[in-house]
This record gives structure tokens, sequence and C-alpha cells, in this order.
């Protein structure tokens, strides 16, 4: 059990400094035994004190010395003093060795136990370090993440895999032996790939074999960028490891095939990697998908909506029933927005049931079925069955096809809410891509709610974007309106620094969202085109993804040159 830190020492000094009464002090330790973590955690998490008070005091008081933790090199410990069971008990973390003194970081100096242990753990003179709470959490999070901080990722080079042959005998059999070791160099290599891209918060990546050379690349931020190239003889290793790992059947070549892999990062973080193969002229092409399971949990303030368009979403996520489609390319942040959704939606009250191909983020509380084509499990076939199982909120991952169409407006009719998508531009292509399929203008009128279109433009990086000089004839041609030229605008554009990837860091959503109103499903009865929808949602003051873009430019979000890539004028 860890040490809840219930130290006189320190208990004493929050009451004799006035900071702590006796009633509440005692609240905090009952509190810190019931969440089995530290007392100056428990004050912390609480907000009875900052970190930093607490350091400084225990500073003042002990004479103790203070250390910045964002100023120390954690990757710097020796591996012979973590000792992890300690670290574990006590939330303390041995930092370095000096002599035959052994200094640990804590941000409590009365924890005389914990360097006691460390003490006849390592045979050396452990002293106290002050250290603030919660980069000592920070810390101890990445020092604890196993999977990752076990392997020397840093210490493989791709020269030293050069040595590595292959021969064209017997492949299947030296593929299988390349895999019987786990200190193999090419898994250890295969384990700094897959690392590496998640540190670097990449989306896909793709391994593709060719004739003379074999290249790795990762989706960052919706761009490849290549981020190795090893020698090609590897290709049937690198491919037969993936497979391995995927628990695909290694001695098929011919054909593609899908799995997954699913890695353990700590005790409470694990990630998913969707894997697919394709086999090409020269090898098998693999591409992996990276699925993140707290992506599907972001808040939908943190998406990127506009204040006015967050709350049209919510609006219609709180009616009982009807349609929400989303729509935009592949790749474009459509499943996050729905993953939201339902999680807003996720209550126990709520039968949700979602039909996905492929079921990418696991839910929990919502019941989430694969499609399977072969099996004859369809999206109309699986939602057939969802309506006889006393649903309230309906998934469909995908329209498809008019049976499927047909059904899901059938549930939004009869008192469902149904969310679904479709690959389509803009919102209002959305509803003449229905009418194309069959479905008639009258049921998409009295079932549809709301559709939101939307795209992915990179955010800029804080750290190194530049301001940018547009004439103000330019800015109006690029888009904006005159009275926003007038109140006036920063334009940033991106540099490029050791903290981003040419100038941009992470992703921000553009949305143009469509409420179905009185006047557009006359529009829709009377055989209106879509770019007669657009204009009459326009009039009842819809923003198109071009001008929900440049929004974005305005508040320094991104640049014009992102938004005239993943929007068009």
């Amino acid at each position: 059990m860890p040490s809840t830190g219930l130290h006189l020492g320190l208990s004493t000094l929050f009451i004799r400094k006035g900071l702590l009464s006796e009633e509440r002090l005692s609240e905090a330790v009952a509190l810190s035994r019931k969440n089995k973590q530290p007392l100056v955690s428990t004050l912390i998490a609480t907000k009875v004190l900052s970190a930093r008070e607490v350091a400084e005091l225990c500073y003042e008081e002990y004479g103790t010395p203070l250390l910045d933790l964002n100023e120390f090199d954690i990757t710097s410990i020796p591996e012979a003093f973590l000792n992890k069971k300690l670290i574990e008990k006590h939330k303390c973390l041995p930092l370095f060795k000096r002599g035959n003194r052994l200094y640990i970081g804590t941000s409590d100096p009365t924890n005389i136990a914990a360097l006691e242990d460390f003490q006849f753990s390592a045979g050396l003179h452990a002293e106290a370090i002050l250290v603030e709470d919660d980069k000592l959490s920070q810390a101890l999070e990445k020092v604890l993440e196993e999977d990752i901080s076990a392997l020397d990722l840093d210490g493989i080079d791709e020269d030293s895999l050069s040595g590595i042959e292959i021969t064209d005998t017997d492949k299947r059999q030296e593929d299988q032996a390349s895999d019987a070791s786990d200190d193999a160099p090419i898994v250890i290599y295969i384990n700094k790939i897959l690392t590496d891209a998640i540190r670097k918060g990449a989306s896909d990546l793709h391994f593709e074999p060719y004739e003379k050379r074999y290249r790795i690349r990762f989706r960052i931020d919706g761009i490849l960028h290549e981020v190795s190239e090893p020698p090609v003889n590897l290709s049937g290793r690198i491919s037969a490891r993936l497979k391995v790992m995927s628990k695909l059947d290694i001695a098929e070549r011919r054909v593609p095939q899908d799995g997954r892999i699913k890695m353990k990062l700590s005790r409470s973080k694990s990630i998913d990697f969707r894997v697919s193969t394709l086999p090409t002229i020269w090898g098998e092409k693999i591409v992996m998908r990276i699925l993140d399971s707290s992506s599907a949990q972001l808040g939908i303030e943190k998406l990127g909506y506009e204040e006015d368009q967050r709350a049209l979403y919510e609006e219609m996520l709180a009616k009982p029933q009807g349609m929400i489609l989303v729509t935009g390319p592949t790749g474009s942040g459509k499943t996050v927005s729905l993953y939201t959704g339902l999680n807003i939606l996720n209550t126990q009250e709520r039968n949700i049931s979602t039909a996905e191909d492929p079921v990418e983020i696991n839910l929990e509380g919502i019941n989430q079925v694969h499609i399977n084509l072969k099996a004859g499990l369809t999206f109309a076939s699986a939602l057939r069955s969802f309506l006889r199982q006393d649903p309230d909120v309906v998934m469909v991952g995908e329209i498809r096809d008019l049976e499927t169409a047909e059904i899901a407006i059938k549930a939004a009719q009869t008192g469902h809410l149904v969310l679904s998508t479709l690959h389509t531009n803009s919102a209002a292509e959305t509803l003449t891509r229905l009418i194309n399929m069959g479905v008639p203008g009258y049921n998409i009128a009295s079932s549809v709610n709301l559709i939101i279109a939307q795209r992915l433009a990179r955010r800029l990086c804080t750290e190194c974007r530049q301001p940018e000089d547009i004439p103000e004839h330019e800015l109006f041609n690029l888009g904006f309106s005159q009275a926003q030229i007038d109140q006036g605008f920063t334009v940033y554009k991106p540099v490029g620094c050791d903290l981003c990837s040419g100038g941009y860091k992470g992703r921000v959503g553009i949305y143009e969202v469509m409420k179905m109103s009185d006047e557009i499903a006359r529009t829709i009865m009377e055989g209106g085109n879509s770019l007669q929808i657009a204009n009459q949602a326009k009039e009842q003051g819809m923003r198109d993804l071009r001008q929900s873009g440049l929004r974005k430019v305005i508040a320094g979000v991104t640049s014009i040159a992102e938004i005239n890539r993943v929007t068009s004028f």
C-alpha cells in the first residue's frame, strides 16, 4: 500500500503556521487515507495549498535543499537506483548519487521511513531534496511508464541493422526465427518506431517496400513525414514482426489482412494500433492507425467549435429523436466529433448502440458492434437489430447505401436519436447526397436535425509563429469581411523550431454547422440543389468552412496558408 505521508512533523508545521485548522487537517488526513496518496498531494489536489507554497515552507523550516524538477533530466537517473516498488510506495524519486550519498526527491522532507527504505535498498546514505509535489507527480508518471522506459530506444541506429541478412531459400522459416528472441535487433527497432510515433503524436505509420529502398513515414498533424529508411533487405523481417504482433498469418503474403496491436504504456494507459497489410509488387505495405482512447474523451470545448456552433450541437444532442450527420473526407475528425457527442449522451438512463467498421475505440457503457461483411453483418442488418433492442441512441458508422439510409431515417422518425457520417464536402451537399441515394425529400426534411461538415487544420506553434504583413486589399480578396479588416487583427505565419513540425503543432477543427429549418426543409421539398440550400443556410446565419477557418486565422490559431490548404475558395 502506498505511503499516505501522514507525518507528525509536517502536520504540526501546517497548524503552527496557521495554514490549516485541526479540523481541516483531520479531513485531509482521512481523504489521503481513502485515496492512498500522500497528505501533501491531497492538500494540493483540494487546493488548500499550492505545491510551491508547501515546498518553500518546508525549505524555510527544515533547510532541505530545493530543486526545480523541470530543470532536471530524469533520464540521467541511474537504472540501478530505480526501485519501482519503493518509488510507488513512498512517492519519492532517487535523483543522483554523490560519493556514498543517494539524494531522494520528495515533497515531504519529514518522511524518514522513505529515506530509510531507499538507504537499505541502495546501500548508500539517503538524503532528501525538496521538490514541488506536482512536478514530482509528473516525473514519477514518466519513470513508471514501464514499457517505454525499459527499452533503450535511443541506442539503436539503422547501420547496426544492416548486418542482418535474409535469404530467399526459406523466408518463412527465417521470419519465424527472427521473432524467436525478444532481444533480436529487429524487435528493438520496431519497438523504437512505435514508441517514437506515439511521442511525436502521429496518427498513422506507413511501412513501404520498394525495389531499392524501404521507407517508414509518420502522418503527423495530417501530413506524412519520412522518419526512417532501414536496409531494403529487412523488408520481410519488418513485415513478419508486425504481423506476429498483430496476430496475423505470417505465411500469407498474397491477400490483405487486418489486425490489431495493444501496447501498454503504463498501468493506467495503453494505445491500440489498427494494422492493415497490402501485398505490393515489392513486398507487403503495412499501415498502422494509432487509436488513442483519450482522444474520444475530449470535452467538446477542446474540439474547436465556435460558441454558437457548440451550443447548436449540444442543443440537438439533447433532443429525444432525430438525426445528426457529421460529414467530411477521411481523416477530418468525424469519429472524434461523434464519440464526443456519445460521451455527452452516455448516462445510466440511456441505451446506446453503435455499428462501426471497424470499432476504433472502446467506450465504456456503450454497446459497440463491429461490422463483418463476410458474415453478413452489415450496417443495415445491425441497425435492424438495434431497433429490436429498446435503443435510445443509435450511431451508424457511415451511411453508404439506400437501405442503411432508410432504416436510419425510420429510426430517427420513431423516437430515436441517430448519429451517423457521410463522405461529402459540405453540409448542403449531404442533403442532396441522400436525395441522390433515393431517399424522399419529405423523409429527409422530417428526420434530419443537424448537419456538421468539418476539416482539421494544423495549429500554429505559439513558440515560433511570426506576424505576417498582408495588405488590406489582399485580406479582402482572401475572404475576410471589411468589418473584420477594420477591427484589425494580426495574421501569423509558420516558422519552425525544435518544439514543432514545420511551424505547426497539433490540429484544430473547423466546422460548418447547419440546422434544419422550415425554410431549408421547404427548399428540399421543392427539389432545390446544394447551392440553393447553402445560400438559404447562410441567410440564416450559418458560416461555411472558409469563414470558420478565417476566424481561426483572426484568433491566431492557424495560418492563411493552412486554411487555403484545407478549405476551397
